[in-house]
Order: structure tokens, then sequence, then C-alpha cells
């Protein structure tokens, strides 16, 4: 494979790569696809100290209101943990792919829950089926305590049942607006009455709640159960063909083509396995055609955890990590509903641009504001920052420099761009670089990534 196939490739597949990467991979397309998917065979979980909630019963919660207070604000804290863990996996992944999958997946099966322990089971559900069977992770997804409690699902029971995981499924989960009718919400809903859990985040079937009267969903009728109505919605092509347009769309390129949609929702109809469906894309030449490399925006998480990737950074304050992703409008764990971000040019705005034109400068330059005359920088954005922080410096970083002088040794200043950005410059920018003292390879790197194409991949 070629350099600018196999950045691509490791671009979309993980979050960027470096020249020893590209050097160890320097083989035929096949070899390198089957490589990724073995690496990601087996499933690293997400774990943080949770034994603060040993022991702790739900009577106990209601017979000391002080206990109860103090298990909040723990779980509070928690969530933050689990917030820095996931980044940290990220950047430092076992299985590049499940953890490059794990993140779509949890902006399709969008579900947001302040509970540590259902929070951290819930991502690691996505990260376990990440690359499984479809219709299993469909179900699992159905039972979890965390998407339970997001869409009212222990409220949903017989001659009262709550719609709103019954509209979600179909609509953001399956098979996309305008496929299905309101009967169809409403029967559906009946069939997943009776879904609850326990305290400790097992799923309970509670039978005298269930509806087992007729029900019908799509033309079927039967008394069916939710399993029932998830096996239905997957024998339409539909949710083959939703499936495979969003992975395309956040893949491959935004703006959907609809024979290469066509021609993925094929291969996943047959098994609905999620891995032969990103195998076809991966192994696909229209994957690595030049309208698809450089034209995706990052999004705030593909853009931090890809910059750790080139220059390794310690964070002195974790709670940093969380500013910034606040900043950049992107915070794990913390969708904005259940549809969950927009993404592509919604990552974007006037203020986002700024922060992100100015952060690679102010994580990699010893948290300052490069001021060299033959920068693009000024004092406004590192004099508004140090106003809020009362003078001090916005975030305390140690970024590692020796392991990108080790990565990037072989490569010269001048050709670090190849590297650094993903498809093509454009004359303004090309003509700036030029200008640029190419002395010092690390203040190259800082430039680069303060490019507006840098935001691309």
């Amino acid at each position: 494979m070629k350099q600018k196939e196999l950045q691509h490739l490791y671009w979309r597949a993980g979050f960027g790569t470096n020249p020893n990467t590209l050097a160890s991979n320097n083989k035929d397309r096949a070899t390198v696809v089957n490589q990724l998917f073995e690496n990601s065979k087996t499933t690293s979980q997400l774990r943080i100290d949770l034994s603060y909630l040993d022991g702790v019963r739900p009577i106990d919660l209601k017979n000391y209101p002080k206990l109860a207070k103090e298990i909040k604000d723990k779980g509070k804290k928690k969530i933050l943990d689990l917030n820095y863990t996931w980044i940290k996996q990220l950047i430092n992944p076992q299985e590049l792919l499940r953890e490059r999958m794990t993140l779509f997946w949890a902006n399709h099966f969008v579900c947001r829950d302040r509970n540590p322990l259902y929070a951290q089971q819930y991502n690691n559900i996505l990260r376990y089926f990440a690359l499984g069977d479809f219709r299993d992770f469909v179900k699992a997804i159905s039972k979890e305590v965390a998407m339970l409690r997001y869409l009212n699902g222990k409220q949903n029971r017989k001659n009262r049942p709550n719609e709103n995981f019954a509209r979600e499924l179909m609509e953001l989960f399956t098979l996309g607006e305008g496929q299905y009718s309101e009967k169809d919400i409403k029967e559906s809903a009946r069939a997943f009455t009776g879904y609850n859990h326990n305290f400790e985040g097992d799923f309970i079937f509670k039978q005298f709640q269930h509806d087992t009267e007729n029900k019908i969903f799509l033309n079927s009728i039967g008394k069916h159960d939710g399993d029932d109505i998830i096996d239905i919605i997957l024998e339409d092509r539909q949710c083959a063909r939703f499936i495979s347009d969003k992975i395309y769309r956040y893949f491959v390129n935004p703006k959907p083509n609809k024979e290469h949609i066509n021609a993925m929702s094929d291969v996943f109809y047959k098994d609905y396995n999620i891995e032969n469906l990103m195998r076809f894309v991966f192994m696909a030449d229209w994957f690595y055609d030049e309208e698809h490399i450089g034209v995706k925006i990052k999004s705030p998480i593909e853009y931090l955890v890809g910059m750790a990737n080139t220059v390794p950074i310690t964070f002195e304050r974790e709670r940093d990590l969380l500013k910034i992703q606040k900043l950049l409008g992107q915070t794990l764990l913390d969708p904005p509903n259940v549809a969950g971000w927009k993404g592509d040019k919604a990552w974007i705005d006037a203020n986002t641009i700024m922060v992100r034109l100015k952060l690679p400068s102010i994580l990699l330059n010893n948290a300052m504001i490069s001021l060299k005359e033959q920068g693009d920088f000024n004092d406004n954005f590192r004099s508004e920052l140090f106003k809020r922080n009362k003078g001090k410096l916005p975030f305390k970083t140690l970024p590692n420099w020796d392991v990108f002088s080790e990565k990037f040794e072989s490569i010269k200043t001048e050709n670090l761009e190849t590297y650094i950005i993903q498809g093509g410059i454009n004359k303004g920018t090309s003509d700036y670089l030029k200008t640029l003292n190419k002395a010092s390879k690390r203040d190259y790197c800082i430039q680069l990534m303060s490019l507006p194409e840098y935001q691309m991949c």
C-alpha cells in the first residue's frame, strides 16, 4: 500500500499514524486490513475503581440520606474518571479498530447515565459488540440498564406502555425516519413491556408487567416480545441500508454515494455481521479514492487523540481534559440528546475553529502561545485565557517530544507535512508554509497542527 493510502486507512480505522507504523505496515492491502481486525479480536474493557459501591443496598440509600448524598457525590467524580480513562484508552488502545468502532457506536446507540457503574457497563457493551453480530448487539442494547433508564424502559408496562425506546429504536437505531407508522411504535412499545433491571445493573424481565396479547408490527401479527420486534426490523433491507449509510458517512465521506452504500448494504444484509461489513469497506478500491482523503472534519475527540498520537501529552490536571472537550463541543459520556452529535460541519463554528487553531501551541509549547515573528499567532487568545485563569497558565501539560523525535527521526523537517496533514493543501497555505523557519522540527510540527488543513482527515 502507498503511504497516502495507509495514512487514510489509519485515520479512519484509528486516529492517525506515524512513520514507524507506516514502515512496519508497508505491505499489500489484504495483509494490512487483516492485521487490523486480528489486533481487535480481543476486548479490553474500561475499568475504574467502583469499590465504594461494595455492600451498598437500595434500602441503605433510602434509610440513610447522608450516605445517599455521599454516593451521589462520589458518582459525579467517578463519571469524570470514566471519561479520562476512556480517552486514555483511545490514545493507547490495545485493539485500535475496536476502540474506533466503540466511539462510532457510542454516537449511534446514544445513551447517558450518571451512575458510573451503569455507564461503564454500557460503554463496555458497545466495545464488546463493536465488530460483532448487529442483531445480538441491538437486543443487548435494549436490555441494558443505562438504556432502560435513559429511554424510560422501566416505565413501559402492560396497559401503560411508554413509547420512548420503541420510537428511537426505529428512528435512530435501525430504520431511520419515515420507515414506520405511529401504529408500529405503539405495537412495538407493547412488545417491550416488562423490561427492567436490578440495583446491580442486571436485566430483569417482569412477566406480570408484559403485554402477552397479539401485536401487529410492520405487517407481522403475533404475541411479539422485544427480541421478536428486533428480528422483524432486521428482516427489512432498509435496516441494512440505514446502518450502511451511517457507516459510510462516518468512515468514508460525509457526502453519501448511493452505489457504494447499496453495495455495503448487500454485504450487511446477508448476516448483519459488522466485521464483514467493515472488511468490505476497507478492502474496496473506492475507499482509497482521492475524493475521500482529507474530506472529513475531525471530531473533537479525533482531533485530540490524533494530536496525542503524534506528540504524547500528559495533563498535570486531568480536569483540563474535560475543559478542552467542553471548549471543542464534544464531552464523552455527555451527548447533547438521544440523536447524539451531528458531526461534520457542526463541529466547526467561529468559536471552536479559533480554539482548534490555537490549541496545539497551547498544549505543546509549554502551554504558551507561540509568538514567533513568522508564526500565525497573536496575543489576543492568550490574553483572554489568562484573564479567565487569573494569570495562571490555562493548561499544565507535559508534551513528550522525545517520543515524537523517535517516531519522526528519519523524516526531514520539510517533508513533515506529508505525515501531519491529510488531503490537499491550498495554495495560500502552501505559500505560507514556504515562509516558515524549518530549523526546528518541533516548532514546524506545532505550526502544521495549527493550520485549517489539520482539522481534516
